[in-house]
């Protein structure tokens, strides 16, 4: 009994070891994945950490401009109070100022841009998407999007130009012919004013709006044109119910983006506007934007009150342009009606 067991018992343990090794490389892949899923919930954790910083960044960015703004201008605050918002003289030497001049030349300005370019973006981008043929379709839209390239000193020196003698000899005279009754084109026209500025804006921010409907337009499905011509709509009614109905948060998002760059556009305006501090109802007058008084006069500021007006003119600047996209924010409401938008 002893001799036969004895062979047997280190057949055993060989036995035995080789499943215990066979078992230990069954557990090791799970130890890994263990391990591994461990890690890879750190990396995870770590990854959403950074994200949430950086949304709270921005966060922190626009407080601290706001509070930047708020401390330098507070000289200005403590001598003007609210009145610096609503009042007309602007005299450094004086030391009399108010930003109610400048805060009506941004916003006639952005008016005219939006009135002249949004129709415009929109047709292009209409004809681009629907009507265009082809071969023309790309050269067309790259020289669209580059107008957004161009420098604003580049755009500033055309108007100075070209655009001012337009509107002083040949548009000038039109508008007052056909549109003096209305009292927006009455006094001298020199060429150079808010009218001038309003163009030059339009032409900037063309691309930006032209852009963005024309994405938004493509990613309109061909099952909605479809639709709209097979219950025997024209092209036109295709357009416009099949495809700018299905667009138009988007076109609105546009424009906000194009009221954007029109509020805070400095250099061009400030070359044709007139660089004066009055209020006038007529477009030749001369104007001054809230973003171009800064750049004009910031170098030139000599004491304390007078650099703290500036500063609260870049305050205001940034009051109009949050009111102002609130006020989009509520157009684009009122357009959806609070409903979430459509997915195709």
């Amino acid at each position: 009994m002893n001799v036969n067991s004895s062979p047997s018992g280190p057949a055993n343990g060989m036995q035995e070891n080789t499943v215990t090794g066979v078992a230990e490389e069954a557990q090791s892949p799970v130890r890994k994945f263990l391990l591994g899923r461990g890690s890879s919930g750190m990396a995870d954790g770590v990854f959403a950490g950074l994200m949430m910083l950086c949304a709270l960044s921005i966060f922190l960015i626009v407080a601290f401009i706001f509070r930047e703004l708020v401390v330098s201008s507070r000289p200005s605050l403590r001598a003007f109070g609210f009145s610096f918002f609503i009042g007309q003289e602007w005299d450094p030497v004086s030391g009399e100022f108010g930003a109610l001049p400048f805060i009506f030349g941004t916003l006639v300005t952005s008016f005219l841009a939006l009135l002249m370019a949004v129709p415009l973006a929109i047709g292009v981008a209409v004809f681009l998407t629907e009507m265009c043929p082809r071969p023309l379709r790309a050269p067309i839209a790259f020289l669209t999007e580059l107008l957004a390239a161009i420098p604003s000193v580049v755009y500033g020196l055309w108007a100075i130009f070209v655009l001012v003698p337009i509107v002083r000899d040949d548009l000038g005279p039109l508008l007052i012919k056909w549109l003096g009754w209305t009292g927006f084109f009455d006094g001298y026209n020199l060429g150079v004013g808010l009218l001038t500025a309003g163009i030059v804006l339009a032409i900037m921010i063309l691309p930006v709006i032209s852009s963005i409907t024309r994405e938004v337009m493509l990613a309109v499905p061909n099952s909605q044109r479809e639709a709209a011509l097979a219950l025997g709509a024209t092209r036109w009614e295709m357009i416009r119910i099949g495809v700018l109905r299905n667009a138009r948060i988007g076109i609105v998002g546009g424009i906000i983006l194009g009221l954007g760059r029109a509020l805070g556009e400095t250099m061009a305006v400030t070359m044709v506007i007139g660089n004066s501090p009055t209020i006038s109802r007529s477009l030749f007058a001369p104007g001054y934007t809230l973003a171009s008084v800064i750049a004009n006069e910031f170098s030139e500021a000599t004491g304390n009150l007078y650099l703290s007006a500036l500063i609260e003119v870049g305050l205001a600047l940034f009051i109009v342009t949050i009111i102002v996209n609130a006020i989009a924010r509520l157009l684009v409401w009122a357009v959806t009606r609070g409903a979430p938008a459509r997915v195709h």
